[in-house]
């Protein structure tokens, strides 16, 4: 508790306020007073210690003492009630309430409304701020990487709650809510000097309260904003943040000691990528959590990612426009719902990444735009401020409070919800300047170029962060040109990410299989031009939620020919990816080979596995994921040329690929952690052959790396996964003839859009 020394004048008893007092008094019923606290509250004197309390509408108001005296108030001015407690040397002659000299008491106010109860609350206004020095000296700095916990709401035990926001060109702040009946007159905030920063203490609030910031902008226009660091917000179309505190009490200590041993990029990778609120319309989280998890667990993938899951209104953008940056969205439960969402699946060896939405910010205008009436969190220039294609605000990268919000903020998901990455949704948007703009709509950077310098440098400054803080996490970019260094290390000069969707790959890959087989012939370098960079950065391969919306087609439609070729086509290209350099990703939909397109209304369309050809293909990733995890030689040389290399790219007439993938030797810092490699050989090799022409090949001689027998893992063709069981049941003996520059080589039947993965006999 602490008192600031008010302004000389009377209102304590005897006189009315002088005019000093008056205009301090008008200045924070108005909501533009920088320090009500120095009017109201507790505040020594040579006759005692003066309260002033803001109780608007009040009839009566009196100050309660800890003994349980009662001391009346009189009414000063607009609302604002005061009373001088003497000091005990008047006590003798019969002063209530006297205190000891300078003493500030534990004091409550009692007022009464009209017909209605007494109201006794404590005084918001003598308590000091809840901000120290340090926490406002990192905030000015742009580096306060806990920033959730100094701004937003923050419930101090059962006694209140405080508010601080950041809003450095606001004439004024008013916490409002359910608890003033969202009337801000009597809860004004104080401004921390040159931090920007608006603070209020409320005693008597708690977890559940609805509340957001009246703000009043340079030209005295008031705007009820939510608050930018709500750890929760209501459910939409209502758009209030909500006062929260996590009791959630985390499970998953084994998962996260076990992932700081684990480099990414020589272990497995398996992404399942889910819209939460579609995979099962109406599952809650805690829902999810059991039923997603088994599902999850059953097809055998390692991660799951989540498209956004902080809060946004409109449901069509699929959380890619994100109002409450703190938030997980309510639509599903509360944050502790989503905690244990993400600790079941912890708990079942499953990671969770989740989208990251950096690049922008809607223009509703009751979230960030134009936050303090000005554009405050967007870049005030709207040739770098507006996004030409989403409508969109972009954030100002280059301001120090700003950039720390989203440093903050990645940390915070990292932290505070044990998320094992984030994927940062369109990076390319935020490298270049001239993204989506004509000659004339942009302005170069200080160097002449076309690059944002400040969007390197705050990408730069969140990966380093993130790896810094929460090791054994990764960060993942969504970058779909040629900028150099994505994934090389920021101290090396590059952006800092640990992998990137290879959207290349994609697009190559999917006009490739979109054509018929008798022309892919003459395009048969769509299908091989990834190796030629395959090394350049560290990759996902993505089969995205993109590539199945707005007319797109669904995976499986995109396949050339007839229904059976769409099937057929769609498991070789499932096996191609696996086998192929890299992580993969799968949006949900794909491991059952839905015919749609998916909609976020409708959700999977999970009757059609009653039928063959679906469950085929869900029984191909469940075994294409389970003989993954179980071969290093796919997995753990990912990010180096030797863990692949062609038996053959050039069968151009014949439609067909083959290559080899290899383990190597385990490196020292898995071979100690053990874990990973368990029921896997120290070293593996497999050859990986896919035919995309429609016609079976028998007596299809291929080269291999060593002699001996070798056996089917997988065949796509396979009658289980609804094909036409052409293959090489019981294996094939390589013999010492060397064919493609290979030791040994061996004579295949290699089914029609089909794909085989060979291993040999001592391969374990």
């Amino acid at each position: 508790m602490g008192a600031d020394a008010g302004p000389p004048g009377a209102g304590a008893g005897g006189g009315g306020p002088d005019a000093a007092l008056t205009a301090a008094i008008d200045a924070i019923v108005a909501g533009a007073h920088y320090n009500p606290h120095a009017i109201l509250g507790a505040h020594p004197g040579p006759d005692g210690v003066t309260i002033r309390a803001l109780r608007p509408l009040a009839e009566t108001v009196e100050v309660v003492l800890p003994d349980g005296r009662r001391v009346p108030m009189s009414h000063l001015h607009e609302g604002v009630f005061a009373v001088t407690l003497p000091a005990a040397a008047a006590e003798a002659a019969g002063a209530v309430g006297a205190i000891e000299k300078d003493e500030v008491p534990d004091y409550r106010i009692a007022a009464r409304y009209g017909a209605g109860p007494e109201v006794i609350t404590d005084d918001p206004y003598r308590h000091l701020p809840t901000l120290g020095d340090i926490d406002l000296h990192l905030i000015g700095e742009g580096r306060h990487e806990e920033l959730w916990q100094a701004l937003g709401s923050q419930v101090r035990g059962e006694a209140g709650t405080s508010f601080a926001v950041w809003a450095p060109n606001a004439r004024g702040v008013r916490v409002i809510g359910e608890f003033n009946h969202w009337d801000g007159r009597a809860h004004p905030m104080r401004s921390l000097g040159r931090s920007g920063v608006w603070e209020l203490y409320i005693p008597g609030i708690g977890p559940g309260m609805t509340y957001k910031y009246d703000i009043c902008g340079p030209d005295g226009t008031w705007q009820a904003k939510a608050d930018p660091l709500a750890k929760r917000a209501q459910v939409p179309p209502a758009t209030a943040s909500v006062v929260f505190a996590s009791q959630h009490e985390w499970a998953d200590r084994d998962w996260l000691d076990r992932r700081v041993e684990r480099d990414p990029l020589t272990s497995p990778m398996s992404i399942y990528e889910v819209h939460l609120g579609s995979w099962r319309p109406g599952l809650s989280y805690t829902e999810l959590a059991e039923q997603l998890t088994a599902y999850v667990s059953e097809l055998g993938f390692t991660h799951v990612e989540f498209l956004p899951v902080a809060e946004y209104p409109f449901g069509g953008s699929w959380g890619y426009q994100v109002t409450s940056y703190y938030a997980p969205t309510s639509r599903f439960g509360s944050p502790d719902e989503f905690r244990y969402l993400i600790d079941r699946l912890h708990q079942a060896g499953i990671g969770v990444l989740v989208d990251w939405v950096p690049a922008h910010f809607p223009r509703d205008i009751w979230a960030l735009a134009r936050f303090d009436g000005t554009p405050l969190y967007e870049h005030p220039d709207p040739r770098r401020g507006e996004h030409p294609d989403w409508g969109t605000l972009i954030f100002n990268y280059g301001r120090l409070e700003v950039r720390n919000f989203l440093v903050a903020n990645a940390l915070f998901w990292l932290q505070e919800y044990h998320i094992d990455g984030l994927r940062v949704d369109a990076v390319a948007s935020m490298l270049y300047l001239d993204y989506s703009r004509k000659a004339g709509e942009w302005v170069p950077n200080s160097e002449g170029g076309r690059e944002n310098l400040d969007a390197v440098a705050f990408l730069r400054e969140a990966n380093a962060a993130c790896y810094r803080v929460a090791p054994g996490t990764m960060m993942i970019a969504e970058e779909s040109t040629a900028w150099p260094g994505v994934t090389r290390p920021v101290y090396l000069g590059g952006l800092g990410f640990g992998l990137k969707w290879n959207m290349g790959w994609m697009h190559d890959t999917l006009a490739y299989l979109s054509r018929d087989p008798v022309y892919r012939s003459f395009h048969h370098d769509e299908i091989t031009f990834s190796m030629i960079y395959a090394y350049s950065e560290n990759y996902v391969l993505p089969l995205s939620h993109d590539e199945v919306v707005h007319g797109k087609r669904s995976l499986l439609r995109k396949m050339a020919g007839d229904e059976w070729r769409q099937f057929a086509g769609l498991r070789a290209l499932l096996a191609y990816m696996w086998a192929h350099p890299g992580k993969q990703l799968l949006f949900m939909g794909g491991e059952i080979g839905q015919g749609d397109e998916w909609s976020e209304e409708t959700g999977i369309q999970w009757h059609l596995l009653d039928y063959p050809s679906h469950q085929g293909v869900q029984r191909l990733v469940t075994d294409l994921n389970r003989a993954y995890a179980e071969h290093p030689a796919l997995w753990r040389q990912d990010a180096v040329p030797a863990g692949f290399s062609w038996i053959d790219a050039n069968d151009t007439a014949n439609n067909v690929l083959s290559f080899v993938r290899r383990a190597g030797s385990a490196p020292e810092h898995l071979a100690q952690s053990g874990g990973l490699l368990v029921g896997a050989p120290p070293e593996g090799v497999m050859a990986c052959i896919i035919n995309f022409s429609g016609e079976p090949y028998h007596g299809y001689r291929v080269g291999l790396p060593q002699p001996g027998m070798w056996h089917e893992l997988v065949n796509t063709d396979a009658a289980i996964y609804g094909g036409s069981n052409v293959g090489n049941l019981g294996g094939v003996l390589a013999e010492a003839v060397p064919w493609h520059g290979m030791p040994a080589s061996a004579e295949l039947s290699i089914p029609p859009l089909g794909a085989l993965w060979l291993t040999p006999e001592d391969a374990g």
